[in-house]
């Protein structure tokens, strides 16, 4: 069993900034000790300052999550510096907007050996570390893209699609092994990252999460309280709902809806700046920190009815009880 009198010991593949950096600081604020790993040097000192601003404390490897040696370096110097490892959230990724066709061979390899293989040589390094301990939780965050693929994003769906299949084969291992281990996944939806501003992007106009758009707090929020909860699976955002079961039901009319609107819900008016960096092969944040938040903080929600209602679901039930009960109550009222 977990040890209450010490702080809890948190890893985060993927920190230095978006929905990876939000995690850090919703950890961070509830006194966590953090382990950090990312490629830019401005980027992870930010999220070290943060997280040791709201109380907590970090330390940062700077490395590559495609990397397989870089996840026991992580877990090395966090268990050095902290002891042993309580959670660990994977979130690094890196993507390509751009047609199926224009897509070169290095750079589908990319995306997937950072945004699929890195979960897995993340997620094999974790267990080496809880299984002779039998305790711990990782959390897989994902996306409704794992579910539902959308054009212009084949190599980014294809990894989200692979580390779904992955989590859930790995999963029946642990039932099998009688493990104690948690492993959730977080289907995310679209989230207003830097993702937009430092991804490759090869459309002709500036790219954009489809709306509706939510603040990586809040999907910062709900992985934290995942990662307390024995959650299989959980859906952010009543979009992410919507296509995922849309897609179970109706995946003809996704592949037409979204061959119809996928393009230009994906698009800004803006013209794409052809000589804006990008982190596919290299990161941006090596002297700039761009934080959390990308470029769309006008547009973008804070809440989610479907968050509460996971996190409230004993109240709603004794609600629906107590609603029954009176109803019931008239009922039977009335006929005497």
């Amino acid at each position: 069993m977990k040890d209450r009198t010490r702080p809890e010991v948190v890893v985060v593949t993927g920190a230095s900034g978006g929905v990876g950096r939000a995690v850090a600081q919703a950890f961070g604020k509830r006194g966590a000790h953090l382990g950090l790993l990312a490629r830019g040097r401005a980027g992870l000192d930010g999220a070290q300052h943060d997280v040791e601003t709201l109380g907590g404390k970090a330390i940062t490897v700077e490395a590559d999550a495609a990397d397989p040696k870089s996840p026991e370096e992580l877990a090395s110097k966090t268990e050095q510096a902290f002891g042993p490892i309580d959670i660990w959230v994977n979130v690094a990724f890196t993507t390509v907007f751009s047609p199926f066709m224009e897509i070169t061979p290095d750079e589908y390899k990319r995306v997937t050996e950072v945004t699929y293989l890195g979960y897995v040589y993340a997620t094999q390094t974790a267990l080496r570390h809880m299984i002779p301990r039998d305790r711990g939780t990782i959390v897989e965050v994902g996306s409704a893209l794992a579910y539902r693929g959308i054009p212009l994003q084949t190599a980014y769906c294809g990894a989200k699609h692979a580390i779904q299949g992955f989590t859930e084969a790995l999963r029946c291992e642990l039932i099998h092994n009688k493990s104690h281990i948690q492993l959730t996944m977080v289907q995310l939806p679209a989230v207003n990252t830097p993702q937009f501003t430092w991804g490759r992007n090869k459309l002709p106009r500036k790219a954009q999460p489809v709306p509706p758009i939510y603040q990586p707090e809040l999907i910062a929020e709900a992985i934290y309280w995942a990662a307390h909860h024995k959650k299989r699976q959980m859906f952010i955002g009543g979009s992410t709902a919507t296509v995922i079961t849309g897609n179970k039901f109706f995946p003809g009319f996704g592949d037409w809806y979204l061959g119809k609107t996928g393009y230009k819900s994906q698009m800004r008016n803006q013209p794409r700046d052809p000589d804006q960096p990008n982190n596919l092969f290299h990161p941006v944040d090596t002297t700039k920190d761009y934080g959390a938040h990308g470029a769309f903080d006008d547009e973008s929600i804070n809440h989610s009815y479907e968050v509460w209602a996971a996190e409230h679901k004993g109240l709603i039930a004794a609600a629906v009880g107590a609603a029954a009960i009176g109803t019931g109550a008239l009922l039977f009222g009335r006929r005497a």
